[in-house]
């Protein structure tokens, strides 16, 4: 078993997983998986429990990838503004708000794995990001200029939670940008499509190998 501290998380991630440029935004760096099931079998001998799902952190999903590419390629969106990344898995969103001019950025992920990837793959970009592992839909969103969310609707119970956290985001005064690959609980009205990419991926998360996937705001 993983010693539970950060030390013992970051050297976990950095034996089982190699920095690499994702398909959709070349300009940054991330600890990434190359495959699925060693990586997940590790992490659930590691944390002693069977059946938990996949490692998050260790890969660079669709929704993710699309909405890092957005904020990196229209970065008045986030600069000099204090930005929230939920639900942040590897980071690739927060890095890129950071890369693109945000004067803050707090990451939030309920697993602390996220925080050693977010740490590692942070300084691999030359930026630097908040984490809290609290969940923060418990409470009203923190005060923040905009709200990223990448790949937030893969199950139905957290996908009508985190769209009804979202909203309340929106409603004081938050841009709210939410990346989706098409997920079956994401909402199909009620939003502006900003973006639409066709984003690289892995058939051993998805059904396909190129995903189209598009950046959302909350009107």
């Amino acid at each position: 078993m993983i010693p539970a501290t950060p030390e013992g998380r970051r050297d976990f991630i950095v034996a089982n997983t190699r920095l690499q440029r994702p398909p959709h935004t070349p300009e940054l760096q991330l600890h990434l998986a190359d495959e699925v099931t060693p990586i997940w079998q590790l992490t659930e001998e590691a944390l002693e429990e069977i059946g938990l799902p996949p490692p998050f952190w260790a890969f660079a999903w669709a929704g993710g990838q699309a909405l890092a590419r957005y904020v990196l390629d229209n970065p008045e969106v986030v600069a000099g503004k204090r930005v929230i990344d939920f639900a942040s898995g590897s980071g690739i969103v927060g890095i890129a708000a950071m890369r693109a001019g945000a004067a803050g950025v707090l990451c939030a992920d309920i697993d602390a794995y996220c925080g050693a990837a977010l740490s590692l793959n942070a300084a691999a970009n030359g930026v630097a990001c908040a984490f809290t592992g609290q969940d923060l839909l418990d409470e009203p969103p923190p005060a923040a200029d905009v709200i990223l969310a990448g790949d937030i609707c893969y199950e139905k119970p957290l996908a009508e939670r985190v769209m009804a956290w979202l909203g309340a985001g929106r409603a004081a005064g938050a841009t709210v940008l939410v990346g989706d690959p098409g997920r079956s609980y994401f909402p199909r009205t009620g939003l502006q499509k900003l973006a639409e990419y066709q984003v690289e991926t892995t058939r051993e998360l998805e059904d396909f190998a190129v995903k189209k996937t598009c950046v959302w705001a909350l009107p």
